[in-house]
């Protein structure tokens, strides 16, 4: 189905500017699960900050694409 989010309570329609920005923060979460793969398979980091470290990241690339899209609920 095309345009699946006008459906969805709380999600406005996107510009192409807003798009290609929200692009943008999906391709750097995609390079920063690249990273901490990289770690946990290739280093003896600590799995345990190894894990915070990813949470924190993951946590921050939602603030992002929210401040982009400005979702309408809580």
């Amino acid at each position: 189905m095309d345009n699946q989010h006008r459906q969805i309570k709380g999600y406005r329609e996107l510009n192409s500017r807003d798009i290609a920005l929200m692009n943008r923060i999906k391709d750097k979460g995609a390079e920063l699960e690249g990273l901490t793969a990289t770690l946990r398979s290739q280093t003896e980091a600590d799995p345990r900050w190894l894990g915070v470290g990813e949470t924190h990241l993951q946590q921050g690339l939602m603030a992002l694409t929210r401040a982009v899209a400005k979702p309408t609920f809580f």
